[in-house]
């Protein structure tokens, strides 16, 4: 469990204005010592987990060092709890973001990647000839199949993420993938059949 030390020394407002004039990071720590166990309950609720919360308490504290600097806090306890909430939605909402990403590379990637032709190679370098035509394969993809495939499939991004990188619409993104799918779907398959 947190063992946490009550701060005698100043009021909230002092703490953070001495900040923001010094720099001085022991005026937040003054502050951790006061409300990170509230802020470990805050995190320890969303996140069921105690080793997450205390990791939370953490990043949490730390970003205080930038964003006291930027804004202007009037309750500091209230927008602490805020702030503690919105950081354990906000992990919570990337791990679904993970695990809906992983369910769609699960579901999607074995069409690209499997196919007749591949499962019947005899040579030992058929793992080669695979990677050297889905290679080439994506490079006959137009510009907006290439980038979408390759941010989805390559670097793991969710369809959201790749509209937000490329700055299409969500049903672009997806038209763009499920095209530049099949077309390496028909290049693979044409060079095997070769």
């Amino acid at each position: 469990m947190f063992r946490f030390k009550k701060s005698n020394i100043a009021e909230d407002p002092d703490l953070i204005a001495s900040y923001k004039r010094t720099g001085d990071k022991c005026f937040v720590g003054e502050l951790y010592k006061k409300y990170a166990h509230l802020v470990y309950a805050v995190c320890l609720k969303y996140m069921k987990d105690e080793d997450e919360s205390k990791d939370a308490v953490m990043q949490i504290f730390e970003k205080l060092f930038e964003d006291l600097k930027k804004y202007n806090v009037g309750n500091f306890k209230s927008w602490l709890h805020s702030t503690a909430r919105n950081h354990c939605l906000m992990k919570l909402r990337q791990e679904q973001s993970l695990l809906l990403k992983s369910e769609e590379m699960k579901k999607d990637f074995p069409v690209i990647m499997e196919s007749d032709y591949s499962l019947h190679l005899d040579n030992r370098n058929g793992d080669e000839t695979n990677l050297f035509y889905l290679n080439e394969g994506l490079k006959s993809l137009n510009e907006e199949q290439k980038t979408c495939v390759e941010l989805f499939y390559l670097q793991g991004k969710c369809y959201q993420e790749v509209a937000e990188i490329t700055g299409y619409s969500m049903n672009q993104v997806k038209s763009y993938i499920q095209n530049g799918k099949r077309n390496l779907k028909i290049f693979i398959g044409d060079r095997y059949e070769q």
